[in-house]
């Protein structure tokens, strides 16, 4: 639970601006009433549409603005890159039904900062909330939940990381982008760098994003907690 005096996703302030995009009026004015609840957290406003939406982002300039994927005139990806037109500083994270893992990849390159499942607890989002930051991508645990899968019998054991390699994959999958990653090490850009293609290549995978989705399913994260 959020507690007084702490930064909520945005250094510098000790309280964030929230505003809530959504189709489904009910969730949205639930979300609304329990985030104004919390000490650290203003709701600005509720939109029922894209539309709308944009034109409050613009109107309020809010620190962060939660955002259904599917809405009826504009869809949420599209609405994210024109918020972000409007409201440069704002902090997108998008919640959905949508359960694929490349929709992470979507709401990332859509310029969002975290993905948090519809179905997940008010405590995860309000999680989310007090750790999303601009340039990273935090994924909501529920998703990590819905997406693992049970490996088969006879499947091929988990790749071998590093204690170097594991630090950096746990600062990964809590959202952390390389330079922030660099620094909380205390290494070098150019290193941390060297980690995460490391890490990406002991994964078979492309990304970070599909490395944090990977490594969830192999159980990888639970060792760098």
């Amino acid at each position: 639970m959020l507690g007084a005096n702490v930064h909520i996703g945005v250094p510098g302030k000790q309280s964030a601006r929230v505003l809530i995009v959504d189709d489904h009026k009910s969730f949205a004015e639930l979300l609304s009433f329990a985030l104004s609840a919390q000490p650290g957290i203003e709701c600005v406003g509720t939109a029922d549409n894209s539309v709308s939406g944009i034109e409050l982002a613009a109107r309020h300039q809010p620190d962060i603005v939660v955002l259904d994927i599917e809405m009826p005139d504009l869809d949420g990806l599209a609405a994210a890159r024109e918020i972000h037109e409007v409201a440069p500083q704002a902090i997108i994270t998008v919640v959905t039904a949508h359960r694929d893992p490349a929709w992470v990849a979507r709401a990332s390159q859509a310029g969002a900062s975290a993905f948090v499942p519809k179905n997940g607890s008010l405590d995860e989002m309000l999680d989310v909330l007090l750790r999303v930051r601009r340039g990273g991508m935090l994924v909501a645990p529920s998703m990590y939940a819905a997406t693992s899968v049970s490996a088969p019998a006879g499947a091929v054991a988990p790749p071998e990381l590093t204690h170097r390699e594991r630090e950096v994959l746990g600062l990964l999958g809590s959202g952390m982008a390389a330079k922030a990653i660099a620094r909380t090490l205390g290494i070098s850009l150019n290193t941390c760098r060297g980690y995460v293609k490391a890490v990406l290549a002991k994964l078979g995978v492309n990304s970070q994003l599909e490395a944090v989705v990977k490594a969830q399913r192999l159980g990888l994260l639970e060792w760098c907690e």
